[in-house]
């Protein structure tokens, strides 16, 4: 059974009233929280609007994601189990660094490998979670073409979500409450190359996803209003994506 709340997040939020009224120094958000946001290049392209969403909510957040590797599940193959190192190590840098009180992994689409080895991945992060006093959420990846080079691992891609899930002591939350299940359907949202997303996509997801977060933890996300047509849009991996 998975925690119903964010006690990490809801023990920040609580002093926000003294941020507030003295102002937030030494870069710290006026709710207290602050938000480690992994995962591969989906991730990143969702990224720049989760960034200005939380940030104006009073929300903290850096970006470690990566494009071409971001998994915690080394698999038994030879490239993730490198990328999957690089992760675990940046991660540990981070919570040394940043002390996040939140870390969000969205799934990737690297996590090769059997579910039983997912599970422990997942098991290991909510522990390293844990013992930094942050509270792990783990987030489904949305639906992406599943071309020639992810076929021979469609099985792990599928099982994944499942393991996720099952992690002990982690919030798991469903993008498919927002995206669906089809890579081609225009609820998806998905970039030309039916993986990534498109500014639209990526402020989408960020409203959800704050949201979200937002409820699990107790502080009010900002209007999209005051932060979608920001200057995140502008980000260069939308012009490498050839978003309009």
């Amino acid at each position: 059974m998975q925690p119903t709340n964010l006690s990490p997040i809801a023990a920040a939020v609580a002093i926000a009233a003294t941020l507030a009224g003295c102002g937030a120094s030494n870069g710290q958000a006026a709710t207290g929280v602050r938000v480690l946001w992994m995962g591969d290049s989906i991730a990143g392209a969702q990224a720049p609007a989760l960034e200005a969403a939380l940030k104006a909510g009073g929300v903290a957040f850096r970006n470690a994601t990566s494009d071409g590797g971001g998994n915690i599940v080394a698999g038994d193959n030879k490239v993730t189990a490198m990328t999957a190192a690089d992760t675990w190590k940046t991660l540990k840098e981070n919570l040394a660094s940043y002390r996040p009180t939140v870390i969000a992994y969205q799934i990737t689409t690297y996590d090769w490998g059997t579910a039983r080895q997912q599970l422990a991945a997942y098991q290991k992060l909510s522990q390293a979670a844990k013992d930094a006093g942050a509270r792990l959420v783990l987030v489904s990846a949305p639906p992406f073409k599943i071309d020639e080079f992810f076929k021979p691992h469609e099985n792990a891609i599928k099982s994944a979500p499942a393991m996720a899930a099952k992690a002990a002591h982690a919030v798991y939350l469903d993008a498919a409450e927002l995206w669906g299940n089809d890579h081609a359907a225009a609820k998806a949202q998905r970039a030309k190359d039916g993986i990534h997303s498109c500014q639209q996509g990526s402020a989408a997801f960020a409203t959800w996803f704050v949201k979200r977060l937002g409820e699990l933890g107790g502080f009010t996300p900002a209007a999209p209003s005051v932060w979608a047509t920001g200057p995140w849009t502008g980000d260069e991996r939308f012009a490498k994506l050839g978003c309009g």
